[in-house]
This record gives structure tokens, sequence and C-alpha cells, in this order.
């Protein structure tokens, strides 16, 4: 949610969709979306797109992991 809140313009999402690797129709659909951004976050584009394991190779933390580490 919080990468999709990041790309504010319609633009922007859409360049950043087509270099996850969707191709331009889908990319443009999902831009231009009016959906809020929880909706979007669980939608099966950004699903298979911004999955967890290309997060987690990105350097983003995993909060479950997160939550294992602190709580043992």
């Amino acid at each position: 949610m919080l990468t999709w809140k990041r790309w504010k313009k319609v633009k922007t999402r859409f360049i950043n969709l087509k270099k996850l690797g969707l191709d331009e129709e889908r990319a443009w659909m999902w831009a231009n979306t009016r959906k809020g951004y929880w909706r979007t976050a669980n939608s099966p584009i950004l699903l298979r797109t911004l999955s967890n394991d290309r997060l987690k190779r990105a350097g983003y933390l995993n909060f479950y992991d997160y939550y294992l580490q602190v709580t043992v």
C-alpha cells in the first residue's frame, strides 16, 4: 500500500507498473483506478507485480519476519 501511495501520479504508476513487467494495456488500466489505496494494494495485479519476494530483494522489511524476531 505504501508503494502505491508513493506513486502519486497516474503517469508514475503507469511507468512503474510497466517496469514491473505488466503489458501496456493492463498497466494503463490499473494506473487509472479510482479505488482506494488498501483496495488497490490487495488487487491481483499488485499482488503479482509487488510480491513479498520482490520487496524483500529490494531491501524492505517483512513485518511478519520482524515480529518473529522481536517476540522470540
